[in-house]
């Protein structure tokens, strides 16, 4: 059972200049959160190329980061909204090597790779959101019944 604490921050993306301020919310909540170094260099990266991906395709948009927890564990939940003209094709667009150019080369496969928990919502002429949870520690799996 994953709890949020509630919607810490909400910043525009709107700008290079936004995404700089993304960069660095997210690295400060990271490390405040008790993320190692790796583990906040792979979360900024990936919030890096989703909120490019914000700017450049969904013509800007925002981030909301939100503190969650589960059976002990701390995470940052990182949603990315924009109302842009959505992804036609999400199997293709989370294909390894898929890539529209700019950014860094990794696209949403690679920014798939980097966090623990990913899920995208896209309607074509509707926009997206892609939120993506990171965990200090991967929370433990439920037990199962025997």
């Amino acid at each position: 059972m994953h709890t949020a604490a509630g919607v810490e921050a909400c910043l525009p993306i709107r700008s290079d200049l936004d995404l700089v301020w993304v960069r660095q919310h997210v690295r400060q909540a990271a490390a405040q959160l008790g993320f190692g170094l790796v583990a906040q260099t792979k979360l900024v990266t990936a919030a890096s190329e989703l909120a490019r991906n914000t700017l450049v395709h969904g013509g800007g948009g925002q981030m909301e980061a939100t503190h969650v927890s589960s059976t002990g564990a701390q995470g940052l939940r990182l949603a990315f909204t924009d109302k842009g003209p959505g992804i036609a094709d999400l199997d293709r667009a989370l294909s390894d090597g898929y890539t529209s150019g700019g950014g860094l080369g990794m696209g949403l496969s690679g920014a798939r790779r980097l966090v623990h928990d990913f899920h995208i919502d896209s309607t074509p002429g509707d926009g997206t959101t892609v939120r993506v949870t990171c965990w200090v520690a991967q929370p433990p799996r439920p037990r199962e019944e025997a």
